[in-house]
């Protein structure tokens, strides 16, 4: 008798627990019916006072925001970072003092598809972190490959419109893509990149992640140095060919999700150890190239890379458009300690992105949970749509006599230099030895796979001038690369020969 009716107590419980809480208004009020409109009896009208009708309605027709004009698609994670090497001799950054743990949000994505389009699609993939510092948060928006397509961000709209489908009848085409990347012979570099393993990773656990950019670390004592933050996979890097791609797309072609939600959701977290490379600002002028063009690496034997700490991925959001939706990464948010370089393309990106924030999240995007700030935020910022800020002070200027706040030495007191004059053309530019020692470092399957792949876009230009020039691109960067691709694409293999002899190394 007792058992049984502990069992009955304990079902009753389970079964209380598990009923869903009452459904309600935005105002919190309960709702009466939510099957059936109100109408004027049995045949009449639908009667303008039923707001659950209305109201369900008109949130209905607004629950999309802007898309993204880029990183569309795109899968969020939260988790932490450890700094395993102190690094104060080189920058203020707290969060890069040994033993120092840092909460981040991670949004992988791809670049130029839309939201809703198969993860087997071969692109640049985006790879943004947002790091919630104890002095504010530090976003650090790059890709998983370490170089870009351009280097000047007022080549940026050019680009995207090209990758994008036609404005006349909304496809994606090869002939708009490489007519522009013949203008853009620095291209080359990345095109190696993203028709080799890493355009259409198996997984995003699979895949590095790279600043790009070259940023400034700068001291207590006001020296700096020049950066770059690459993120090195504990997992390896894997890759799809096109064949292999198309195969998974047919079987789920949303697979670099679903792998990540299945993995970190099983306790499987996914982990990237954090080297940096140091170039002092005495030897920026004396290498054949730019190291500041973000087409470019920079060679580990040049610049050894440092391991500073490790990242890994433990949580998934809990609600995909509250956080990875909403979740909103700008180069300009930096932390006392970090510093833009003088990368034009990142110049360009440190505002774009704010801006382009501002436009598709509001003003105060940043008050977003997701977005906001572990440490108080203390501003004069005033209003705008969903301030949820709850300033409680009559003065919101300053100085004032009226309230003071209290006086702190400016944490941005240091100061590098900034010198130079105007020019607009760039000086260094080397646009096909790193493509060819990529090439060349890639394994004879990599090398298979890379022509295919390059083959199935590079072959459908109907323009043949525009695919020569393409190709003697390829071939400046190394003869059997062009060669071979010549050759998968029937291109003219002596007119290549030809232009790739008048390109300068």
């Amino acid at each position: 008798m007792f058992k049984r009716s502990l069992l009955v107590a304990m079902l009753a419980t389970a079964t209380a627990a598990t009923q869903a809480a009452p459904l309600t208004k935005d105002n919190g009020a309960p709702v009466g019916d939510n099957q059936n409109s109100i109408t004027a009896g049995p045949n009449g009208s639908t009667l303008l006072q039923d707001v659950q009708l209305v109201q369900k309605l008109q949130r209905f027709g607004r629950e999309r925001i802007p898309e993204r004009v880029v990183h569309a698609r795109g899968t969020g994670a939260y988790g932490e970072f450890v700094a395993t090497k102190d690094l104060s001799d080189l920058t203020l950054a707290s969060l890069f003092k040994a033993g120092t743990k840092t909460p981040v949000f991670l949004r992988f994505s791809t670049v130029i598809h839309g939201k809703g389009s198969p993860e087997t699609l071969r692109d640049p993939h985006g790879f943004a972190i947002k790091f919630y510092t104890q002095e504010g948060n530090w976003d650090l928006v790059g890709n998983q490959t370490p170089v870009f397509f351009i280097r000047d961000a007022i080549k940026f709209p050019d680009f995207i419109h090209a990758m994008k489908p036609s404005p006349v009848n909304n496809v994606q085409d090869a002939n708009r893509v490489f007519d522009f990347l013949q203008s853009q012979p620095w291209s080359v570099n990345m095109l190696t990149y993203v028709y080799g393993k890493q355009g259409v990773p198996t997984s995003y656990r699979e895949q590095d992640g790279f600043g790009v950019h070259a940023y400034k670390l700068y001291n207590d004592k006001g020296e700096y140095k020049y950066v770059k933050f690459n993120f090195r996979s504990k997992q390896g890097v894997k890759g799809l060919n096109v064949k292999e791609a198309m195969e998974q797309q047919g079987k789920d072609f949303n697979h670099l999700t679903n792998d990540l939600y299945n993995n970190i959701n099983a306790g499987n977290f996914p982990k990237w150890d954090l080297y940096i490379q140091v170039l002092d600002p005495k030897d920026l002028n004396s290498l054949e190239f730019d190291p500041l063009d973000p087409t470019k690496i920079w060679p580990t034997e040049m610049f050894p890379e440092t391991k500073v700490g490790t990242l890994t991925l433990n949580r998934m959001p809990k609600n995909f458009f509250n956080e990875t939706e909403q979740s909103a990464f700008a180069p300009g948010n930096l932390v006392p300690g970090i510093e833009p370089s003088e990368d034009r393309l990142l110049q360009g990106r440190v505002f774009s992105y704010s801006d382009t924030q501002m436009y598709r999240l509001g003003a105060n995007h940043q008050q977003i949970p997701v977005n906001r700030p572990v440490v108080k935020v203390n501003n004069n910022n005033q209003d705008g749509f969903m301030n949820m800020s709850e300033t409680d002070s009559n003065v919101n200027y300053e100085p004032s006599r009226i309230d003071p706040k209290p006086s702190t030495p400016s944490a941005r007191a240091v100061q590098t230099p900034l010198t130079g004059h105007v020019q607009q053309a760039p000086v260094k530019e080397q646009n096909f030895k790193q493509a060819g020692e990529l090439y060349r470092s890639y394994t004879a399957k990599e090398k298979d796979d890379l022509i295919m792949n390059l083959a199935a876009d590079l072959g459908n230009v109907k323009d043949a001038e525009t695919k020569n020039i393409m190709l003697s691109y390829f071939y400046k960067a190394d003869m059997d690369y062009g060669t071979r691709l010549t050759k998968a694409t029937k291109g003219d293999l002596a007119t290549v020969k030809a232009k790739a002899a008048k390109l300068k190394d």
